[in-house]
């Protein structure tokens, strides 16, 4: 029999009850011994979503350390870092306005949504600029059982085009690039809740930024639905809000939380750089 793998005891200070912890003592940018590796994964499985402050991340390095965690994904549309198209560059201002100011789940339009993502904080505003998250998780226990019980059973419809628009990323020479964006990313069905694969907890899967409609409700009944869920996940109660730093970098398991980037800083400018890690095929509780 395999022995177990090891772990290391981090120096770990949650921020809340139900979602978020600061992690100390940790140099990203240094080569991680697997110990430590198996050590984060345990953290983000108890708190979903871990900060660390004053580190210095490269791309290159930032895309090797998201690597000990999985595959990685490369995004259709948002532009990348040059020769490392694994790090998406999230770089907004009055020039080029924030989209992610709603709570959603990165990239719910894939068969396999991303398990996680690590994001370094380059350029952040004099104020504003915070970014929040929330566990679905919470969220969902929350629920009256009847309520889980009838929602344990449907299946929603992601759509990329819901958060990437023609409008905006289908002009001039974005077009060719959307248009492949579209095809290769046709809308799919994942399950309203998703079991997570490592805890066995089940939580909300269903997000502002992707989500169309319930199948198996009809229209009406399935935008009801969904308003009062996109709702309910915002609460403070299953919330976690973070002031960045330049060099602070966080790492969200994206299986079964939300996160909402706050666009109060414009006319200022926020640069962040993302690593995306793949996941699996959502599960229901069926």
């Amino acid at each position: 029999m395999n022995a177990p793998a090891p772990e290391l005891h981090l120096a770990t200070r949650p921020l809340t009850p139900v979602i978020g912890a600061i992690i100390d003592g940790i140099d990203l940018a240094a080569e991680l011994n697997d110990a430590t590796i198996n050590s984060l994964r345990r953290a983000l499985l108890k708190h979903h979503v871990l900060f660390f402050e004053r580190q210095s991340l490269t791309p290159v390095v930032q895309k090797a350390l998201a690597a000990r965690f999985g595959d990685l994904h490369i995004h259709p549309i948002y532009p990348h870092v040059e020769d490392v198209p694994e790090i998406i560059i999230l770089d907004t201002s009055h020039n080029n306005l924030p989209d992610n100011d709603n709570w959603h789940t990165d990239v719910t339009f894939i068969r396999n949504p991303p398990l996680g993502a690590i994001l370094a904080a380059k350029t952040i505003p004099p104020s504003g600029g915070d970014t929040s998250w929330s566990s679905t998780i919470a969220a969902y226990e929350a629920l009256s059982p009847s309520f889980r019980a009838l929602l344990d059973g449907l299946t929603a419809i992601h759509n990329i085009e819901k958060s990437f628009p023609e409008a905006r990323w289908g002009q001039n020479e974005d077009r060719s690039k959307f248009e492949e964006a579209k095809r290769k990313n046709p809308p799919l069905a994942h399950p309203v809740v998703r079991v997570h694969p490592e805890s066995g907890r089940k939580g909300l899967f269903v997000n502002e930024g992707f989500t169309t409609r319930i199948v198996e409700l009809s229209q009406t009944e399935s935008d009801a639905v969904l308003r009062l869920l996109f709702t309910h996940v915002a609460k403070p109660e299953f919330t976690v809000r973070w002031k960045w730093k330049e060099g602070d970098v966080a790492f969200w398991d994206n299986r079964l939380t939300q996160h909402y980037a706050l666009a109060d800083y414009l006319p200022h400018r926020r640069i962040m750089h993302r690593a995306t890690i793949l996941g699996d095929v959502p599960v229901g509780p069926g």
